[in-house]
């Protein structure tokens, strides 16, 4: 069996493609980091990552791994939660931004009620800064959300850049308003898109406005408009816009794990650590080449 601390490094890297930025979120030394994923490449037998000066890339056998590790980890906390001295126990109210419920969220979430049954789990999707506000408001208990880049509030879980996404062989032209297919306010996404535009000097329209994912990715794949999305959580169906459109650079965003004031609840602290130990997208060839190194 692989050694769950050198796996955890390892995914800490493959979210982040950077050996610092997986060293920060796990608050050790970047030696350490290093130290971990050399001792599991070697009891795979295999590289993992391909470096060099300037990135850091999965190999093929990284990305196979990714997968493996993340159900290792998954299994060990449901196992340490099951043989737990005490039962976790009432009510949790978990928000999710909209566009990672599709994510592996729902099997985390099937797995924590099956390892907590005595937890009275509440779900609210929305938008990232709704959740806060609701957070703030004292309706919320956790939030899987997102936050702009730089804010320090929350913990990170993973980082990701914003890209324009459209449907494949869409057509800008240069002399009208770039047709945007957004979030209502108080959306993230929404507001690094116009705030892109606007500081790059291009004019916009809204071609489509739609509370939920659904709607946009429909907008979208009916040619109708961009939309701002993570590249890493990219709908199927859409694809990054090329670079010959000459659309702004949109930035990073980053999706946190925030609960209420003060010291967590019991059911809190679980189903933080259920989200965390299976992270983010898996980081494939698209994912890979939009991330940071």
């Amino acid at each position: 069996m692989y050694d769950t601390v050198q796996l955890r490094s390892f995914l800490a890297v493959a979210r982040s493609l950077s050996f610092t930025r997986a060293a920060e979120r796990l608050g050790v030394r970047q030696s350490t980091v290093s130290q971990h994923v050399r001792k599991l490449e070697r009891d795979v037998g295999r590289p993992l990552f391909a470096r060099d000066t300037h990135a850091v890339e999965l190999t093929v056998d990284g990305e196979a791994l990714v997968g493996f590790a993340r159900d290792i980890l998954a299994v060990q906390d449901r196992a340490r939660r099951h043989f737990a001295t005490q039962p976790v126990r009432g009510r949790l109210r978990l928000g999710v931004s909209d566009d990672l419920v599709a994510t592996h969220l729902p099997r985390v979430l099937r797995d924590f009620r099956h390892s907590h049954p005595l937890v009275d789990l509440a779900l609210t999707v929305d938008l990232s800064g709704t959740l806060h506000q609701r957070l703030d408001a004292g309706e919320l208990d956790l939030l899987f959300a997102k936050r702009l880049a730089g804010q320090s509030r929350g913990r990170l879980v993973w980082r990701d850049r914003l890209v324009w996404v459209a449907t494949s062989g869409l057509r800008l032209d240069p002399d009208e308003p770039v047709p945007l297919v957004a979030y209502p306010p108080p959306s993230i996404s929404r507001a690094q898109a116009l705030a892109a535009l606007t500081g790059a000097g291009r004019a916009w329209r809204f071609a489509c406005v739609s509370g939920s994912l659904g709607g946009l990715v429909a907008a979208a794949g009916a040619g109708l408009g961009v939309l701002a999305h993570s590249r890493g959580l990219v709908p199927p169906g859409l694809v990054p816009v090329p670079a010959t459109h000459r659309l702004p650079a949109l930035g990073e965003v980053e999706v946190i794990l925030l609960h209420r004031p003060g010291p967590p609840t019991p059911s809190v602290a679980a189903l933080s650590e259920a989200i965390l130990g299976v992270g983010g997208p898996d980081p494939g060839p698209a994912a890979a080449t939009g991330r940071l190194g």
